[in-house]
């Protein structure tokens, strides 16, 4: 099978506005985060002529999924059942929305449908259905739902001339490069560059998604920190580049207490997950590393330069924070 390297490439290195665009132009939805129309691209345009229902899923022999799963961009390492799960899960749900906290939400026959698709035990009540797709949730966190960092940034290298990732290639994963990759620097420059309107709106309505189901102080708090969305954008890149574009706990945390600082309505718990869900968002749309891994320890020899870009980012955050 003959894969379209450059289109491929492009399909990795796309944000969220220009992978919209070329839904829209093939007939595709266009909804969903930046992750979700990036695989629906990369099934229509590159996988075409391979069947990804979940009957064909099954077909699969265990090289010909691992190939599958390494043209979309995430893990391929695991056993026959596990590649098959996650190439399900990656095609039919969005990471950020499909998690163990989100299955308390879910009746027992959605929660059956979830234990068939994923060859799980059928039988049990609630609690044990729902056990039952949490483990595999979290066996496979990080596995799914967001290409790689290295492809995201880079791509495939010289796509013109290069080969694209085989379907029957079964080789191990190449580790991700660190902070020093090409291309690192000017990242780091975009993540303070302001977002398209399309990622503010979403943004927006993301925070007051079914608002009427919420308690009244709850809407309130919602729908005044939805007018500043904007503010909320400008913090998150700045929190990115001060931290050499991680997202994790130790960010969204920085983000509670300067929004707090602020005078944002953060009191109630459903009101601070929401900020912080949509926040990690538009963190993962500016090219941020998302999740909590291990930090890169610097030399002694940039020590200087490392205290002097602190400074001049706590001087950028009180310049902001004085400012409202």
């Amino acid at each position: 099978m003959e894969i379209d390297r450059v289109l491929l490439d492009a399909l990795y290195r796309g944000r969220l506005v220009g992978l919209r665009e070329r839904a829209e132009e093939a007939g595709l939805s266009k909804s969903g985060s930046v992750e979700v129309v990036r695989a629906r691209l990369i099934q229509h345009h590159i996988l075409s002529e391979v069947d990804l229902s979940w009957e064909g899923i099954q077909s699969m022999s265990h090289r010909g999924i691992g190939g599958v799963l390494k043209l979309f961009g995430i893990k391929s390492s695991g056993s026959h059942k596990e590649r098959r799960q996650r190439l399900w899960l990656h095609l039919n749900f969005d990471s950020r929305r499909l998690t163990v906290e989100h299955l308390a939400e879910m009746d027992r026959d959605k929660l059956h449908e979830l234990c068939q698709r994923l060859e799980l035990p059928l039988t049990g009540n609630r609690t044990v259905l729902m056990g039952h797709v949490a483990g595999v949730l979290t066996s496979q966190a990080n596995g799914w739902g967001r290409i790689k960092r290295s492809l995201r940034r880079t791509g495939i290298p010289e796509a013109s001339v290069a080969e694209a990732p085989r379907m029957e290639s079964d080789e191990p994963e190449e580790a991700e490069v660190g902070f020093e990759e090409p291309g690192a620097a000017e990242d780091e420059a975009e993540f303070e560059a302001p977002s398209p309107n399309a990622v503010l709106e979403d943004a927006g309505d993301a925070l007051v998604l079914e608002l009427d189901k919420a308690e009244p102080s709850v809407q309130g708090a919602l729908l005044t920190i939805r007018a500043r969305v904007d503010d909320l954008e400008r913090m998150i890149g700045t929190i990115l580049r001060g931290h050499g574009g991680r997202w994790g706990g130790d960010e969204e945390a920085l983000l509670i207490r300067l929004a707090e600082r602020r005078g944002w309505p953060l009191d109630q718990e459903e009101v601070r997950s929401r900020v912080i869900g949509v926040a990690t968002n538009i963190a993962e749309i500016k090219g941020a590393e998302i999740g909590d891994g291990p930090r890169q320890r610097i030399n002694a020899a940039a020590t200087l330069e490392r205290v002097r870009e602190r400074m001049r980012y706590a001087e950028t955050l009180i310049s902001e924070s004085n400012e409202e």
